[in-house]
């Protein structure tokens, strides 16, 4: 199931794309259903049956070109995880430690599919990075590895905009301004449910620009698992 968060009249609003890829809208088609992804993932196992319903049997809404926005709008926290495949770090030299590295970006960061990034005026080496994305579903608090994939919601795609002169060479490396400039993490443009992916541990990752393959990997070369990263970040906060 492929879950989307849509730009209407109405606002932001929750939906559901159908095979032909048309578009439910989850309130719309049942009213237990919030209109947000982020309150339907709240629900638990009857706001995913709800909107598995809505996908098999839901009236779509009429058009074909409907703005979308980031799948989970206003997350209470962004997590990231630095050098984390093997492949991009031995290109950069870095040594990989023992534990990963890990920084945040602001909410103020994302953007939808399809939307521009902003270019700051205070940097001139701006780079990109494409990303699997891993939202959390449910409260994680203290997981075990073999704990930690329940918790899932869904997978989508992220580019991880840096700003490398900030990020490397201001006073003390800073990560977290280098990473959190408005419009530094584009999402979308579904959130795709556990179901549909066989091996979130396989998965092809690439970026292009203007058609050209700047970056080819998979989520094979991760130095830390998934499973290892919810459970290594849930002893320290609180995922949900």
């Amino acid at each position: 199931m492929r879950l989307l968060t849509y730009k209407s009249s109405k606002g932001a609003r929750a939906g559901v794309l159908q095979p032909d890829n048309q578009i439910v809208d989850l309130h719309d088609h049942n009213a237990q259903l919030p209109p947000s992804i982020k309150a339907i993932l709240e629900m638990g196992d009857k706001g995913l049956q709800l909107a598995k319903d809505a996908a098999q049997n839901g009236k779509p809404i009429a058009g074909d070109d409907h703005k979308l926005l980031p799948p989970v709008m206003a997350p209470q926290k962004i997590i990231c995880v630095g050098l984390n495949y093997a492949d991009h770090a031995a290109e950069t030299g870095a040594v990989v430690g023992e534990e990963p590295i890990i920084f945040c970006k602001f909410p103020t960061t994302l953007r939808g599919h399809k939307d521009s990034i902003e270019i700051p005026p205070e940097s001139q080496q701006v780079d990109y990075e494409a990303e699997l994305v891993v939202v959390i579903g449910r409260r994680a608090r203290r997981v075990t590895q073999a704990q930690a994939m329940e918790f899932v919601a869904g997978y989508t795609c992220g580019h991880d905009v840096s700003a490398r002169d900030w990020q490397k060479h201001k006073p003390g490396k800073q990560w977290l301004l280098g990473k959190s400039f408005d419009s530094f993490a584009p999402v979308g443009p579904h959130l795709v449910t556990p179901d549909e992916i066989k091996d979130p541990g396989n998965l092809q990752v690439q970026f292009r620009l203007n058609g050209d393959l700047l970056q080819d990997s998979n989520t094979n070369q991760l130095n830390f698992s998934l499973e290892y990263l919810i459970s290594y970040l849930s002893r320290i906060c609180t995922l949900l």
